[in-house]
């Protein structure tokens, strides 16, 4: 039983060099493109990037500045009124 040929098999050497080639130079290039991205990422301005996605506003003024406080003083006041009718 004979495999099937590969995709490759209508290539000449000199092609199958030049993907070889190919993928040696992107084996060496994918780390250090990786570490360009990650260096790019760390120095990103979160409001500038929040007003590329979202388009430019004052994100200090309400309402999509930032909410002074989480919600969880309001949450432990519901918890409390609900532990008051469960008695």
């Amino acid at each position: 039983m004979s495999s099937p040929p590969t995709r490759l098999a209508d290539w000449t050497s000199d092609q199958v060099a030049d993907g070889e080639r190919w993928v040696r130079t992107w084996a060496q290039a994918g780390p250090k493109l990786e570490a360009i991205r990650r260096e790019e990422l760390r120095r990103l301005d979160p409001v500038a990037g929040i007003a590329r996605l979202c388009g430019p506003s004052d994100y200090t003024v309400p309402p999509r500045a930032p909410q002074p406080t989480s919600g969880l003083v309001e949450q432990q006041r519901w918890f409390k009124k609900l532990s008051r009718h469960r008695d």
